[in-house]
């Protein structure tokens, strides 16, 4: 329970700290807030007023000019509360998308900061929810519960001060009955809000699910697995809505139980009142200003009711929006980083062991010097540690042990900016964002014009294609442009090309690719790598018989390493690997 309550609190302290950054803006809704409610406050003095006015003027005369007076009034009380509250609703919506601008921008920034590692342990469904739902849901609650807060305290003062002036009788019984009713909303809200906290994080699971099973919808009609999806779905679905139910059932209580305790003020002050008004005690007009006073008690209290729904929901948004953002990030480079502005491309891997899990190593005392220029081939059974090696030398994680060197230098000297423009990749797996052919395949280089482009798709036999396309390179590709991986993969090698980086990595570059397109290809890749220290992980041996040195990996070691030649007279695993592959023919 202490540690509920713990959270509780954190949760708005984080929303009181988010909406620290707009003090200044802040203040002023408040002030325009409180003098809104006073302004609502004056009205029913001034209906108090006309009552009494009408009814005195029935045995001696209505006086219509002090009632129009009084009237014209009334008017511009409620003119000018118009306009007060319109220019706090404006100025509190611009704050809000402003929090929500900044918010998503910081989130941006920081899962630019986040080690890989902690996107293999979260979804990218999860970290959208808190990109979309989660900040949604802090702005909403701030744009609408600040300027809530200060209006209703204020009329709850402000009212029960005017009906303590009125009538202290009355007053008590309205304050009586009122009590009960907080009584009540505290227990109902210490009950729900763990629920709330459970829906969110449900509500998290449930956009990473959706977003896995939309991106792997060919894989599941293929293995007709919808039941077991669907099934999946249905408990995730469940769980939310028992969560949501609970949460909002006893949350939801609370404004009908507002409601209940409102009507039962108008019955007390009508009884109480009526027989006031009979014995003389008070004027008629001082209880139609109780019933507007009542109104203007526990509309209040029903809207902070609302509000404390609300920023129970906020609370476990803004405690997962913090704990994303206190995720542990990637070390900050050196303090006095080396820029390679030439890269020859000698590497050696110095004794480099490495494990996504400590206790289970997958590359043990790995050593290797690399010669400029040499095209070196990496293969071995899926597992062994292959397309690791490569993440090591990019630093997308960085080595338990040993050192990477590029000419002399290690790479943890190097800034991860200047590492990562010394290499093209071409990954097995593609990636093609919503935009122009053009700028897909230039993405993120500099000064490239069209021509160098056409050339390099001319030399991977891409140019056809695209020239197919109704706009040519200014075809947007999105969802409705159909494009197959084959064709996505020599997008990739394209931008391998327009780099023109002096290190290569080819991480089964023509996986995708039917053999005659794979020719094409080789031919021109065999071209870009002359010159280059290039890295090729294959699993078709075919394609890396004409390397400099091949690494055999098994077991996250190098067992054997050679050329093609050599490696097949040892007769060993690299010659029953290749054998397999061609042992039909």
């Amino acid at each position: 329970m202490k540690q509920q309550e713990t959270k509780k609190f954190q949760g708005l302290t984080n929303l009181l700290s988010y909406s620290k950054r707009y003090k200044g803006s802040l203040i002023t809704v408040g002030v325009l807030a409180l003098t809104g409610a006073i302004f609502i406050l004056l009205g029913p003095k001034q209906i108090e007023t006309i009552t009494n006015l009408i009814i005195e003027g029935m045995h001696t005369g209505i006086d219509l000019e002090r009632i129009s007076k009084v009237g014209m009034t009334l008017v511009i009380i409620y003119i000018i509360g118009f306009g007060i509250n319109y220019a706090k609703q404006f100025i509190m919506a611009s704050i809000t998308q402003r929090l929500n601008n900044q918010l998503r921008t910081e989130i941006d920034q920081k899962i630019n900061r986040l080690p890989l590692s902690y996107f293999d342990e979260v979804s990218y469904g999860d970290v959208l929810s808190r990109v979309t739902n989660d900040v949604d849901t802090i702005g909403k609650t701030l744009n609408n519960s600040i300027p809530t807060i200060v209006t209703s305290i204020t009329l709850l003062v402000g009212s029960l001060f005017m009906m303590v002036t009125s009538n202290l009788t009355l007053a008590i019984i309205i304050v009586t009955i009122t009590l009960l009713g907080f009584t009540m909303v505290k227990l109902i809200t210490k009950k729900s809000q763990p629920y709330f906290n459970k829906q969110q994080q449900v509500l998290g699971d449930m956009s990473g699910f959706v977003e896995e099973a939309y991106t792997g919808h060919t894989i599941i009609k293929v293995y007709n697995a919808s039941d077991d999806i669907n099934d999946e779905f249905s408990e995730i679905n469940d769980k939310l809505t028992n969560y949501g139910k609970k949460a909002h059932f006893l949350s939801g209580i609370m404004t009908p139980l507002i409601s209940f305790i409102g009507n039962l003020s108008y019955v007390a002050v009508a009884i109480v009142g009526s027989k006031m008004v009979v014995s003389g005690s008070i004027e008629f007009g001082v209880v139609v200003a109780f019933t507007m006073y009542i109104r203007q008690f526990n509309n209040p209290l029903s809207q902070l009711t609302q509000v404390v729904t609300d920023l129970q929901t906020a609370s476990a948004a803004s405690i997962r929006v913090r704990d994303f953002m206190n995720e542990d990030e990637i070390p900050t480079d050196t303090n006095s980083p080396e820029i390679l502005d030439h890269v020859e491309g000698n590497i050696n891997f110095d004794h480099v062991s490495f494990g996504y899990d400590p206790n289970k190593p997958i590359i043990k005392d790995f050593s290797c010097d690399v010669v400029a220029g040499q095209k070196i081939a990496i293969v071995g059974p899926t597992g062994a540690g292959k397309t690791t090696l490569v993440n090591l030398l990019m630093r997308f994680y960085d080595v338990t042990s040993g050192d990477i060197k590029i000419d002399g230098t290690s790479i943890f000297n190097i800034t991860k900016e200047n590492l990562r423009n010394q290499f093209g990749m071409v990954l097995q797996d593609t990636w093609i964002f919503e935009g122009t052919v053009y700028e897909n395949l230039v993405y993120s280089i500099p000064n490239i014009n069209i021509d160098t482009v056409e050339k390099a798709c001319e030399r991977v036999g891409i140019d056809h294609f695209i020239n197919s396309l109704p706009n040519g390179y200014d075809t947007v590709l999105d969802e409705t442009t159909s494009l197959s991986e084959g064709q996505k993969q020599q997008f990739t090698i394209v931008r391998a090309m327009l780099k023109n980086a002096p290190l290569l990595i080819l991480d089964e570059a023509t996986s995708s690719i039917d053999t005659r397109t794979e020719l094409i290809i080789q031919n021109a890749m065999d071209e870009l790598m002359k010159g280059r220290t290039s890295f090729v992980i294959a699993h078709r041996l075919s394609t890396i018989k004409d390397a400099d040195l091949i690494l055999v990996m098994k077991d996250g070691n190098v067992i054997e390493s050679g050329t093609h030649d050599e490696l097949l007279e040892q007769r060993t695993f690299y010659y029953n690997l290749y054998n397999s592959q061609f042992q039909t023919a």
